[in-house]
This record gives C-alpha cells, sequence and structure tokens, in this order.
C-alpha cells in the first residue's frame, strides 16, 4: 500500500451504518446517549477552542438533542492508519426548534476515532467544527 491509497475498512466507508458518523447520527435523532461511541477520556469541542470531556461532554450532546431537530452527517474523507482514523464529516442541523427558535447550524468536522479490541470504532476527538 502506498501513501497514495484511498482504501479503507468498509466500517468507515461513507454511507455504511456500522460507520462511526451514522452511529453518532442514529443515536443523536433517536434522543439516546451517545456515550457509547467514545472512549471514556475522549475529547469533544463544543464550542471552537473549548473542549470537554466527561458529563461535560454528554452534555453538549444532550443540549443539541434538545433542540428536537434531526442531525445530518455527511462523511467526505476517512483516512485511516492501522485502528486509526481522521474522519472529514460536514454536518448540519436546521429547523426550528421545541421552544420556537430557529436553529441554523453546520460545519465540518475533523475527528479522530480508535478501532477497540471488539472491532468498535469510538470517538477520541469530535471536533465538529474543524478548523474554526
Amino acid at each position: 500500500m502506498n501513501s497514495h491509497d484511498t482504501s479503507v475498512p468498509r466500517m468507515i466507508l461513507a454511507g455504511d451504518p456500522d460507520s462511526p458518523a451514522a452511529q453518532f447520527v442514529a443515536a443523536m435523532n433517536a434522543g439516546g446517549s451517545t456515550a457509547h461511541l467514545y472512549e471514556e477520556d475522549a475529547v469533544l469541542v463544543p464550542v471552537p477552542g473549548h473542549p470537554v470531556t466527561g458529563e461535560a461532554r454528554l452534555a453538549a450532546n444532550r443540549h443539541l438533542q434538545s433542540f428536537g431537530l434531526p442531525i445530518e452527517a455527511r462523511p467526505r474523507h476517512a483516512y485511516v492508519a492501522g485502528d486509526i482514523a481522521l474522519l472529514i464529516v460536514d454536518w448540519s442541523m436546521r429547523g426550528t426548534a421545541r421552544d420556537g427558535s430557529e436553529v441554523d447550524l453546520s460545519g465540518t468536522a475533523t475527528d479522530v476515532v480508535r478501532r477497540g479490541a471488539d472491532g468498535r470504532w469510538r470517538y477520541v476527538i469530535d471536533n465538529p467544527h474543524g478548523s474554526a
């Protein structure tokens, strides 16, 4: 394999229901917990420059869920090195929230995931605003 090889394991191809982005969307849109999608000490950057972990990470995702709007994600690239991958994912959440406010959120995430011993990919770094 050379450095320009674009093949990636099936589990992280765009559109695969088992991909980390698809699992995140499914959990968020179902109103379920996202805890199982992250490594224990994973970092989420809900606001550029302000990383959070643990309960604050879960609370940030619950805050998004509180709008009552579906989130969409379109994986653009997956770069895999062994059991670690960098994901570039376009995402959006738009519409009228439960409280009547208009929501128009979107970005291009730069996420790092790691494949665990069980074969599942989990977020190590979830940076929804990419280079912002």
